[in-house]
């Protein structure tokens, strides 16, 4: 896997690109105005984004009817040495539809215990929880 990063102006601004080409803005978000998402949102952002595919993809292969999934990820920092490192995240799943709680449930715990990779790698060091609403109602953990 590669990716490529570009410095598009005369700050922080740099245009990311993987192997399809499509652009990632990132910038540094204690600037005024910036353009792109920072380094440490991308990984909240990332987390996000491949538990969404695991747990998508998990749901759709059981034929429950997804209308809308949304995903809110908040992470909790401490300083370490001179970094502001993760300690902690928390990753929140909106879903509607046809969807049975039971097999959400599943779907996000087979999602965060073995497929996605990016809270897989992050596992060791910062502790990552979900939780998931379905058509409004919060679903208790397994």
């Amino acid at each position: 896997m590669k990716v490529k990063l570009k410095r598009i102006n005369e700050n922080f601004l740099l245009e990311a690109s993987g192997k399809n080409d499509t652009p990632v803005y990132i910038d540094n978000s204690s600037e005024e105005n910036p353009k792109g998402a920072s380094p440490m949102e991308l990984l909240l952002m990332g987390v996000g984004g491949c538990s969404a595919i695991d747990v998508i993809s998990i749901l759709k292969k059981q034929r429950q009817e997804i209308t809308a999934y949304d995903v809110e990820v908040t992470g909790e920092r401490h300083v370490e040495k001179e970094a502001k490192v993760f300690t902690a995240m928390h990753v929140i799943i909106y879903l509607e539809g046809q969807i049975t709680p039971e097999k959400a449930i599943r779907a996000a715990a087979l999602s965060f215990d073995k497929y996605c990779s990016v809270s897989l790698t992050l596992a060791p060091s910062v502790a990552i929880t979900h939780e998931i609403i379905v058509n409004g109602i919060h679903l208790p953990q397994s």
